[in-house]
């Protein structure tokens, strides 16, 4: 049932002949359970730290004070901590001591889900102590022992929860979901960078519409208040068959599984709840909503400590996600110039998936163009079409040579440039140089 690795083996396997106990541990047991691919083994020992690193050649002290070694075997780094119980939780996310203990039953039963908390070695098999086998079979999260005094412990345990349900398909155990929204409030305590790593594989899993389940558990609210505005504004328009928050939510399902895209998806319609107005039909209308959504996404990530990297193409996403590209080759090219190449492609993929996410009946005649915006990106990149000032065969010291300055150079350059996206043939040296002494 339990396939480990060779290292784990090994690593088990010295432990034990040495007269300590050993088991691989938690999700990488759970997941080969589940017939997924398992990686990242832990293992879990009756020896203390100093023990193992006595009968391993290669270790690293990784978390020395909380029991744990890092083991390497065949260049496969694996964590083997010592059983331990843990003392009082003071900050609900890290207990402020911790006790090294000889029983196993002790320290499964400091875990997270029952589903977290099966180990296993060939001599004795699986060990399941707590029911996680059942909940496998069932399909369900649940907490071990007093579900509010696992999420009182580490709240981070809350977002786990709806993490595992959205990447297993599982379902939360009812005792374990009436818990999370009382210890919501709590969520607030984590650090920007715990948060936002258990949110970008809810993001990135199968189902990211458990950002829902995220909101109607009281959790979204404590960590994106943005996105709960827009589980609360409705659209009443006949272009929308959803409110704000669970059209954004199919948008990410119908996007590719990239983070940056996912997280502009997120993020796309933040502004509409601060642009709501009335057209002369009578309907909703969000002017200028995709401008206030980018500022609101750029403080965002702000505060998530994103890289200027990933902020930088979710804003720019967020903020030209509504523009209107017309499917011929110099509008594709002057977009492209516009919203800049590395996310063009991604800018299309959100404006199918957006299309995809609204009022079929009305919206699937826009889905040919935007198939068309695809195949004419295509054809620009693979005939090396020029679509930005870089493409030019002529740039600002040709024109210094030519007696221009400052200001001029660039003026003359986007001339350039819009001449070429017209007649691409014109994108040579000699004839650009003809066209700048016309313009004199």
């Amino acid at each position: 049932m339990v396939k480990l690795s060779k290292a784990c083996e090994k690593i088990i396997d010295t432990l034990t002949r040495a007269g300590f106990s050993a088991y691989a541990v938690g999700g990488a047991v759970r997941d080969c359970l589940l017939g997924l691919d398992a990686h990242d083994f832990d293992v879990t020992t009756s020896a203390t730290p100093e023990k193992v690193k006595s009968l391993f050649k290669k270790t690293i002290d990784t978390g020395i004070a909380h029991g744990t070694v890092t083991v390497i075997i065949d260049k496969e780094a694996i964590e083997v901590t010592t059983f331990r119980s843990d003392g009082e939780y003071l900050d609900n996310r890290k207990p402020e001591s911790i006790t090294l203990v000889k029983d196993v039953r002790e320290d499964l039963s400091r875990r997270d889900f029952a589903i977290n908390a099966l180990c296993y070695n060939q001599q004795e098999g699986l060990i399941d102590l707590f029911g996680g086998l059942n909940d496998l079979k069932s399909k369900i999260i649940r907490a071990i022992g007093n579900p509010e005094e696992r999420f009182r412990e580490d709240a981070l345990r809350i977002l786990r929860a709806v993490r595992f349900s959205a990447q297993l398909g599982f379902e939360i155990e009812e005792n374990t979901k009436n818990a999370i929204v009382k210890c919501a409030h709590l969520v607030k305590n984590l650090s920007v960078e715990r948060i936002s790593s258990e949110f970008d594989k809810i993001l990135m899993s199968d189902s990211p519409e458990h950002i829902k389940l995220l909101y109607d558990l009281g959790i979204l609210e404590q960590i994106m208040p943005e996105m709960c505005a827009c589980f609360k504004q409705e659209q009443n328009t006949r272009w929308h068959i959803y409110d704000v928050g669970t059209h954004s939510v199919e948008v990410i399902k119908n996007c590719p599984k990239v983070l940056y895209l996912r997280y502009a998806a997120f993020m796309h319609d933040w502004g509409k709840p601060h642009t709501k107005g009335i057209n002369d039909l009578g309907e909703d209308m969000f002017r200028n909503h995709a401008k206030i959504s980018a500022v609101l996404a750029e403080n965002f990530c702000r505060k998530y400590k994103f890289s200027n990297e990933r902020r930088d193409k979710i804003v720019r996403l967020v903020k030209y996600h509504d523009i209107e590209i017309l499917p011929e080759k110099k509008y594709v090219k002057r977009a492209i110039n516009k919203v800049g190449e590395e996310i063009f492609y991604d800018l299309i993929c959100l404006k199918r998936a957006d299309c995809l996410s609204q009022n079929l009946e009305l919206t699937a005649s826009r889905l040919p163009y935007i198939e068309k915006l695809f195949e004419l990106y295509r054809e620009i990149k693979e005939n090396s079409e020029p679509f930005g000032l870089k493409s030019l065969k002529i740039n600002g010291n040709d024109l210094k040579e030519l007696g221009y300055e400052g200001k001029q150079i660039g003026e003359i350059l986007n001339i350039l440039l819009e001449k070429v996206i017209e007649n691409p043939e014109l994108n040579e040296k000699e004839k650009l140089i003809e066209i700048v002494k016309d313009l004199a």
